[in-house]
């Protein structure tokens, strides 16, 4: 695990060339169909080498949740365990990591009736006046939820209609975990933020010159999509949906994309400072195959 443009892709791919390895992919972008050049999505030519687990599940106008997630990783990691080789997971979505990890609570099954419900009420009434009625029935799962995220004020409000008790109740119960798994974590964790910064400044302009735009627009076509849908406020198609849109200079879109990818890293860094029992190596000081070669050495049935 570790911050966007740190090397977890490349780092995951030599390890499956020293290592038995299958790629799962922790990334809440790359599940997008279509979305391959904003997301960074790994090419046709490394999956045929390196095949990732969890990549095109999802349209972009459909959701994917935390609990979803863990039960896709739990099946595969059962399926490459029976193969006899090692699931690799990698990603920098530590939301997902954690939940997998240390558990997530048993939630209610979606209710297709009463989320079609919720849905038409956001769009008769817009998603504010939903998150304003949550804060009346659940304030902590509001101050929590950003006034803009659609599909977790949405899964609040379902489980609250669904079954009279709020999401915080139901996240206060006893969380599932895997006891029986041997769990190696690792974080990339660059020391040096101007080697991130630099990193991620030339990936955002990497997929500007190869057609994040055109690739934007070719979805806004295809599909019946908005900006406060989980796909478009992927970092990068929010900043290219607000050019399209005329509100911004096609120079401001380039900048907001490049800090909120910043942005983005910090967070992801905060995460992996209180990560419990992760071993941070720093991908700025150590070329890729001497990490593969680290970690490969801590793995299950390592030679080394």
């Amino acid at each position: 695990m570790g911050p966007t443009a740190s090397g977890k892709t490349d780092l995951a791919i030599e390890l499956c060339r020293q290592r038995p390895c299958e790629i799962i992919s922790v990334d809440s972008a790359l599940i997008y169909r279509e979305m391959n050049i904003g997301t960074a999505k790994p090419t046709a030519d490394v999956l045929a080498d390196a095949p990732h687990a969890l990549l095109d599940i999802r349209n972009p106008d459909e959701q994917y949740s935390v609990a979803e997630f863990c039960n896709d990783a739990n099946r595969l990691i059962d399926e490459i365990l029976a193969r006899g080789h090692t699931p690799l997971l990698v990603g920098g979505t530590i939301m997902y990591f954690h939940a997998l990890q240390f558990g997530l609570s048993e939630l209610p099954a979606t209710n297709d009736k009463i989320r079609q419900q919720i849905e038409e009420e956001m769009q008769l009434k817009g998603v504010a006046a939903l998150h304003d009625r949550l804060s009346t029935i659940d304030a902590t799962a509001a101050a929590r939820i950003h006034p803009n995220d659609r599909q977790r004020i949405q899964r609040a409000l379902e489980v609250f209609d669904n079954t009279g008790s709020t999401l915080t109740a139901w996240q206060q119960k006893p969380k599932s975990t895997r006891d029986d798994l041997d769990i190696h974590a690792w974080g990339l964790f660059p020391e040096d933020r101007a080697w991130l910064h630099q990193n991620i400044e030339q990936r955002f302009d990497w997929m500007l010159d190869h057609g994040a735009v055109e690739e934007l627009q070719a979805l806004r076509k295809n599909w019946t999509l908005s900006p406060d849908m989980s796909s478009m406020r992927c970092i990068g198609y929010r900043q290219i949906w607000s050019y399209l849109e005329g509100d911004i200079t096609y120079a401001d879109m380039r900048e907001q994309g490049i800090a909120a990818t910043r942005q983005l890293a910090k967070r992801q860094l905060t995460w992996l400072r209180s990560y419990p029992k992760v071993e941070l190596i720093d991908p700025a000081i150590q070329p890729i195959t001497q990490l593969a070669e680290q970690i490969s050495c801590n793995l299950p049935a390592s030679n080394c």
